[in-house]
């Protein structure tokens, strides 16, 4: 394997250490693969326990993008490979998810502080892996956006546990249209938390090396449970950090918070038709970054557009582990259904952009229709491969 994901040790000045983990994969704009997300995972778990390690810094490599998406021509491949046999049979699709799944919810409760860099395109499986970090940041360069409707997936890795949590009803016009966010708006939606520019991130990162990090109790050598210093510590530290290197304009308001109201009323109903029907009559609207988004929606996958729709309904008040139980069942049905391999195949393998939806309407992607996105489809004797997630 190659280095897909580097990983470097760097020494603070008071004799702890900062884990950099660099996703490295820059001509797939940081596409995360299966091998990537274990990698990560372990690296990850190692860094937990060692008690010199005070901070990890997440980013990506290159200049574009922090994180594009997960592994789409793996999962093509996998859904060739095991067509008609049902989705239990994608050994492929049940590792991949289950990985990466298990990767977002251990960033989301990680012990130390997690920096995640989200400079350029953070798409998707992106997303996954920036949403759980205690600190997340953006620069002026920062596209953020879940374009699952366009590939006839749905916004999973914890997407209807994140987008159900932002301002109004804006995470459901997000699932369904598939929109961009930029930097203004990340902050808007609850996506980011800090602010720096890309010219000043390796100034941000050398300060880092200076801060006078808690280390474990007792000093690098104690072996009890109990020895690490108080998080609120470290989390304060690198809040400062972060904070001195902000810049100091204010962010003009970005199109989602300018058109919120607009589209809290147009998306505030429970009838998805009516709330398609009002965003489809947005395709002509003068603001371009509405019109795109409106015709987004009405290129993309009607299943999708009924799956995001239920899997929100449904998962609402529910906690973070059953949402990723919950989107794990539904994204193995998906790689068993037509749609994501035909978005994957008009998008990435013949590029076309001709995709061959079916259901074709959303008429005909209904409400029995979709319930077969959440059966279990492993045998009855079987438990749920994410049942011990948050136990």
């Amino acid at each position: 394997m190659s280095d897909s994901v580097l990983y470097e040790e760097r020494a603070t000045r008071n004799g702890m250490k900062i884990g950099v983990a660099t996703l490295n994969a820059p001509q797939t704009l940081n596409g995360l693969s299966l091998d990537m997300a274990r990698s990560l995972a372990h690296r990850l778990n190692e860094w937990a326990q060692d008690p010199e390690v005070v901070l990890v810094l997440l980013q990506g490599a290159g200049d574009k993008a922090f994180c594009a998406g997960g592994d789409l021509h793996g999962l093509y491949r996998s859904m060739r490979e095991t067509a008609g046999q049902g989705a239990w049979a994608n050994v492929y699709a049940r590792e991949f998810f289950e990985v990466e799944y298990r990767l977002d919810y251990q960033i989301h409760t990680y012990p130390k502080p997690l920096l995640c860099w989200g400079h350029g395109y953070v798409m998707g499986g992106g997303i996954g892996l920036m949403m759980g970090a205690s600190h997340r940041v953006v620069s002026e360069h920062s596209r953020l956006g879940m374009p699952e409707v366009s590939i006839g997936l749905f916004p999973d890795v914890g997407g209807s546990w994140l987008l159900n949590r932002m301002p109004g009803s804006t995470g459901l016009f997000l699932a369904l249209t598939g929109a961009q966010l930029n930097t203004s708006d990340a902050f808007f939606a609850g996506l980011a938390d800090f602010h720096v520019r890309h010219a000043d991130w390796p100034a941000l990162v050398e300060s880092l090396l200076d801060q006078p990090w808690a280390g474990p109790r007792g000093g690098a050598d104690t072996d009890a449970k109990d020895s690490f210093a108080p998080r609120s510590i470290n989390d304060g530290l690198l809040r400062r950090a972060l904070i001195a290197m902000e810049p100091s304009e204010t962010l003009e308001p970005g199109p989602l918070r300018q058109h919120s109201f607009m589209i809290n009323n147009l998306c505030s109903g429970t009838r998805l038709d009516e709330i398609h029907a009002d965003i489809a009559a947005l395709a002509d609207h003068a603001d371009p970054w509405l019109a795109k988004a409106a015709r987004t929606m009405l290129a993309g996958s009607p299943g999708t557009v009924r799956l995001a729709f239920t899997l929100l309904q449904r998962l609402r008040q529910r906690s973070l582990a059953d949402v990723f139980r919950a989107e794990y069942v539904a994204a193995l049905a998906a790689t068993a259904h037509g749609d994501f391999a035909e978005g994957i195949r008009a998008l990435l393998i013949d590029k076309d952009k001709r995709p061959r939806w079916n259901p074709a309407t959303l008429a005909e992607a209904g409400e029995v229709w979709v319930q077969k996105f959440f059966q279990e489809p492993w045998p009855s004797h079987l438990p749920h491969p994410l049942a011990d997630l948050g136990a």
